[in-house]
């Protein structure tokens, strides 16, 4: 039979050109050759001309362009109808700053779940941060290992978000917001992607001052607080340590890591990561959550 690959399906906001081409040229090399692309624009950008210019000059032209509030609810209904475009098949699942590392290629990922009868296949993500503990601004010439060597578990263990992410999804699946699960649906633990996450750059502590913001005054529509409680976490952080990240602090596991390959021991650690994950308890009890609860 032959091997038609996945649809990548993602939203993207205000990214660097740089980065896109980085995104893009990191699934190519993967196999991937379908991108169905929505672009969303906040009010407060004003040059996003030039990053849709750049995905032009990538060969891909946008499926979406909308601008406006980034309501909690804009990026699934966006991403919904991506999905809906796409098709039937396999959809590959990734933000512009999400570059996934597979144990084994995809080809061979993709039969493994058809043969298995699972409908999807999980991440963990891995978040990317400068050697130097600083949020750099992020040059091409170097790349990006060079750039944010550090690979650890910022997510979950600062921020108490869901690390875990739904990274293929058949088209008959349901996924929910953020792709963190599908719903009756529960990936294989023991063969979990890398979803290096390259978020910590030059610029995100205003984008989550600006999120915090929007959702706490109603610009922005929220289902729970946790979007914002993430974001808080991270600023709260960000101020005790001089605008850094502590990369020193122990309970994140920050180690040199690589895109090329899955970090050392990672089947055994992403899947005791996910599979005790759960929402924060403090935020049970209070009858909302920083993140959908397991599946």
């Amino acid at each position: 039979m032959t091997f038609i690959p996945p649809t990548l399906v993602a939203v993207i906001g205000p990214v660097e050109p740089a980065l896109l081409a980085a995104w893009t040229a990191h699934y190519r090399q993967m196999g991937i050759e379908r991108f169905l692309l929505a672009f969303h624009f906040p009010d407060h950008v004003a040059d996003a001309q030039r990053l849709l210019a750049a995905v032009h000059d990538l060969g891909i032209v946008p499926a979406q362009v909308s601008t406006g509030p980034w309501h909690e609810h804009t990026n699934t209904q966006l991403r919904d109808a991506l999905r809906e475009k796409a098709g039937a098949g396999w959809h590959l699942l990734a933000d512009a700053d999400e570059f996934h590392a597979y144990p084994d290629p995809l080809t061979d990922v993709v039969a493994q779940a058809e043969v298995t009868g699972r409908r999807v296949v999980g991440g963990l993500m891995l978040d990317r941060v400068a050697a130097d503990d600083s949020l750099a601004p992020w040059q091409p010439s170097p790349g990006l290992d060079r750039a944010f060597p550090l690979g650890g578990h910022l997510t979950h263990r600062l921020l108490e978000g869901d690390p875990r992410k739904i990274v293929l999804a058949h088209s008959s699946v349901t996924v929910a917001s953020g792709n963190h699960r599908a719903p009756g649906h529960k990936p294989e633990v023991d063969v979990l992607a890398c979803v290096h996450h390259f978020k910590w750059r030059s610029g995100v502590l205003d984008d989550l001052r600006r999120r915090v913001e929007h959702f706490s005054s109603g610009a922005w529509a929220e289902h729970t607080p946790a979007v914002r409680d993430e974001a808080s976490r991270l600023l709260d952080h960000a101020d005790r340590h001089s605008g850094r990240i502590d990369v020193s602090d122990p309970r994140l596991a920050f180690r040199h890591v690589s895109l090329d390959s899955t970090p050392v021991g990672w089947a055994a650690e992403a899947s005791a990561i996910t599979t005790a994950w759960r929402p924060p308890t403090s935020q049970n009890q209070s009858g909302s959550t920083i993140s959908s609860p397991s599946p």
